[in-house]
C-alpha cells in the first residue's frame, strides 16, 4: 500500500481548495498572511513565483513553530500558490475596490490577458523545494457596462487576481483560454504533478480517496 503524505495548502483561495479536493486531496489550509505589498517585481511571472514561494516558506515556518511538522508521523508537503494578471503591459492582482474592478473590466473587455500562477512545493521531510510559474492566455468577452456593473456588485471580482474567474460568475464573460484552465482557476494539476515528481513524491501518495477509487471499477467509455 502506498504511504500517505499530509498535504498543506498555503492559500486562502476557495477555488484552489475545491480544485485539489476534486482531484482526490484533502488539504490542510494554512493562511500565512504574507504581505504581498512588500514584494516588488515588474515581471509578472517573477512576481507570481516569488509570492508563491514566500507563502510556502511561511507555512513551513509556521508548521515547525507549532511542532506539527511530524504530526501523525507524516511530514507534510506544502504548496504555495499566487496568481497575477498581465494585461496591457501592467501587472494586476486583486482590485482595491469596486471602482477599480469596473475600470479594469472596461479596459479588458474584448481583449486578451495572460494569467500567471506561481507554484512552489516544499517537502518538509527533506527540505527539498520545486517551483515553477504557469501562464495561460485569457480571452475576455465584449460585455456591456451594465454587465460589468452587475458583475462587480456581486463582489466576486474583488476577491480574485485580475478581477475575474472562469469557474464562477465570471465564466459568463470569458470567451476562452489558451492553455491550462486550471491555472486560471488557481492551480495547475499537471504542473503540480511535475513538481511533486521532482521531489520524489507521487500523486497517489497524496490521494485521500484511494480506497474508494480502488473499489470502484472505471466507467465504460
Amino acid at each position: 500500500m502506498t504511504s500517505r503524505r499530509r498535504f498543506v495548502l498555503a492559500s486562502a483561495s476557495p477555488a484552489r481548495l475545491r480544485t485539489l479536493r476534486a482531484a482526490g486531496l484533502d488539504p490542510e489550509v494554512l493562511v500565512t498572511g504574507v504581505d504581498e505589498s512588500t514584494v516588488q517585481a515588474t515581471n509578472p511571472a517573477e512576481l507570481a513565483g516569488t509570492l508563491a514561494r514566500l507563502k510556502a516558506e511561511a507555512a513551513v515556518r509556521s508548521i515547525r513553530s507549532t511542532g506539527t511538522d511530524s504530526a501523525g508521523g507524516a511530514a507534510p508537503i506544502v504548496l504555495g500558490c499566487d496568481s497575477v494578471l498581465e494585461f496591457a503591459g501592467q501587472v494586476h492582482g486583486k482590485p482595491a475596490g469596486a471602482a477599480e474592478a469596473v475600470q479594469r473590466w472596461r479596459q479588458m473587455r474584448g481583449r486578451t490577458g495572460v494569467l500567471h500562477t506561481g507554484h512552489c512545493v516544499i517537502d518538509t521531510q527533506s527540505d527539498a523545494l520545486a517551483e515553477e510559474v504557469a501562464a495561460t492566455v485569457v480571452r475576455f468577452a465584449e460585455i456591456s457596462d451594465a454587465e460589468i456593473e452587475a458583475y462587480v456588485e456581486t463582489g466576486e471580482p474583488l476577491q480574485v487576481a485580475g478581477a475575474f474567474t472562469i469557474d464562477g460568475l465570471g465564466g459568463w464573460f470569458v470567451e476562452g483560454v489558451d492553455g491550462d484552465p486550471g491555472n486560471v482557476i488557481g492551480v495547475s494539476l499537471p504542473l503540480l504533478r511535475r513538481l511533486l515528481r521532482r521531489l520524489g513524491v507521487s500523486v497517489p501518495q497524496l490521494w485521500q480517496c484511494q480506497e474508494a477509487a480502488d473499489a470502484t471499477p472505471p466507467a465504460a467509455t
